[in-house]
């Protein structure tokens, strides 16, 4: 199987060394469309595929091509792509906000594959929900989910609409996991601790709760009343929680980026 990844950035290198990384295909049998001289330079020197310059050159022979440039230059690349393009040949995009009706109309696409992951994916241990057309296959669906399944954790979703809710989830999801440790590292730096204190501190509290929460059938009501003793610390830090609103501010912070990927996908 030939794929062709389009774009060289963090995805699009990320997508190429997993799947070399996993053995599920070759340097033979990958190729890169860069159209920047200069990250198309720095790409060839990684050694992880054929790297080219103009799709003419490339997209006959793949039968996987993988969008993983930025929203706005999908039109123009469309355009570029559509004389050469197959019936037969499978196009997953990780393009956050274009819909699969866009690739079909624009290109004249039938198979087409829309996913979106998370930065996690660069180790490993990503999350990535899809949603395909019915023209796929079966063994073709099982086919990307595998490759996709070597940058982490893959969920199918039945309805397209569920992508955006999966970015305002997981795709997003990561930054407010950062934004939560970036204040309470604040916080350990006004009770006195040292930056690298601090990290130390929160890092290791986040890594090791979720590595416990993994490993249990607890849920997180469950692990909360295991931690927060009556009239003690814990408790009163929930009750600031609840008191300030926290869960519900979170929940609506959520529901904010689900309406703005909503939006972007009308453009």
């Amino acid at each position: 199987m030939k794929i062709l990844i389009i774009g060289g950035g963090n995805m699009g290198l990320t997508y190429a060394q997993s799947f070399l990384n996993s053995h599920i295909t070759t340097k033979e049998n990958m190729m890169i469309l860069e159209k920047s001289p200069e990250k198309a330079a720095q790409l060839a020197k990684k050694d992880i595929g054929t790297v080219y310059g103009e799709a003419k050159d490339c997209i006959k022979t793949a039968d996987l091509v993988i969008f993983a440039v930025k929203p706005q230059d999908c039109e123009k690349l469309f355009a570029d792509l559509k004389p050469y393009i197959d019936l037969q040949q499978v196009f997953l995009s990780i393009m956050a906000g274009v819909k699969i009706s866009t690739i079909t109309e624009v290109m004249g696409a039938k198979k087409v594959i829309r996913a979106m992951p998370n930065l996690p994916a660069q180790i490993g241990m990503g999350m990535t929900a899809f949603h395909s057309t019915d023209d796929v296959t079966r063994i073709e669906l099982v086919m990307v989910q595998n490759l996709l399944a070597t940058t982490g954790k893959t969920l199918y979703v039945e309805n397209e609409s569920s992508i955006d809710a999966v970015t305002a989830i997981s795709g997003s999801g990561p930054a407010y996991v950062w934004y939560f440790m970036q204040s309470m590292t604040q916080a350990a730096r006004d009770m006195g601790f040292t930056e690298s204190e601090a990290e130390l501190l929160v890092n290791q509290t986040f890594r090791g709760t979720i590595n416990l929460h993994t490993k249990s059938n607890l849920s997180c009501d469950e692990w909360i009343s295991r931690v927060a003793s009556k009239g003690g610390t814990t408790e009163a830090a929930l009750a600031s929680f609840e008191k300030n609103e926290l869960k519900e501010d979170i929940i609506n912070g959520a529901k904010a980026a689900l309406d703005r990927a909503i939006e972007l996908g009308k453009k």
